[in-house]
């Protein structure tokens, strides 16, 4: 990928320009696929330009958390694969790998999109874990949208495995069939985030890699289609409140072209 300058990218944004010629309030062509790993119970992959993402969700049953005896229990992971982006190195999960999980499950946790309570099989005992694995397979910038996007689709998707129970000296045996499909998960709500950008003091939707460089700060915005549910600040610049209304109602305006792909 070529290094763009930031400076370069700050004096067109001041001129009214983009380097892909988009308006400010424009995403890039977004194309949303389902059902792209046979093997998970859901899996969903994103397109937004450049920008390429997959979502896989699996599934297994697990001891809740004592706080939340009669829940079932859901995690994000990410994972920036090296074939992605120049920087992005085999091993562990980076700390903005971990950060983006944390993104992307804050939006679904909050806004309850998954009846937790459902999976519940045996309170303290046994519920449903579900479990969303996140791979950046192309980065040109705004992850968290794309991100956020793919795991909403391979949750909205998903089908849980058969589950046989049987019973063995007064105790419940779980026996999961892989091979056979049921039910929808029970999802309640479908949120999407929106990315906006700041450079120059004018607001940009959907930044490329390019822009994310040149930004003074970036606000991802979680929304149903009732709610704002998360928010996440990048960057070392400041937001006045003024800044923080005009971001959400550009957000509230992006996220119903979003749930359009869902």
């Amino acid at each position: 990928m070529i290094s763009i300058d930031k400076e370069l990218v700050k004096n067109l944004i001041q001129k009214n320009l983009r380097l892909d010629k988009r308006p400010f309030s424009e995403y890039r062509k977004i194309k949303v696929t389902t059902g792209v790993i046979p093997k998970a119970e859901g899996s969903a992959q994103v397109e937004i330009g450049n920008t390429k993402v997959i979502a896989g969700v699996k599934m297994d049953i697990g001891q809740p958390f004592p706080d939340r005896p009669e829940s079932g229990v859901f995690m994000v992971n990410a994972e920036f694969l090296s074939l992605a982006y120049k920087d992005f190195e085999s091993g562990p999960p980076s700390a903005e790998a971990v950060e983006l999980a944390r993104v992307v499950d804050r939006a679904i946790r909050e806004s309850e999109a998954i009846d937790l309570k459902k999976l519940c099989l045996e309170p303290r005992k046994k519920v449903w874990m579900i479990f969303i694995d996140i791979d950046i397979v192309d980065h040109d910038g705004n992850l968290t949208d794309a991100a956020s996007l793919a795991a909403i689709a391979a949750l909205a998707t998903a089908k849980m495995p058969k589950l046989n129970i049987t019973e063995e000296d007064g105790e419940k045996i779980y026996e999961i069939d892989w091979e056979t499909k049921t039910d929808p998960l029970p999802i309640t709500k479908k949120p999407v985030t929106v990315t906006i950008a700041k450079i120059n003091d004018i607001f940009i939707v959907d930044p490329t890699l390019a822009e994310e460089q040149a930004i003074d700060v970036k606000l991802s915005i979680g929304l149903t289609e009732e709610k704002l549910c998360s928010m996440q600040k990048e960057g070392t610049g400041g937001l006045t409140e003024d800044d923080l209304t005009k971001m959400i109602d550009i957000a509230r305006q992006k996220a119903v072209e979003l749930r359009k792909f869902l």
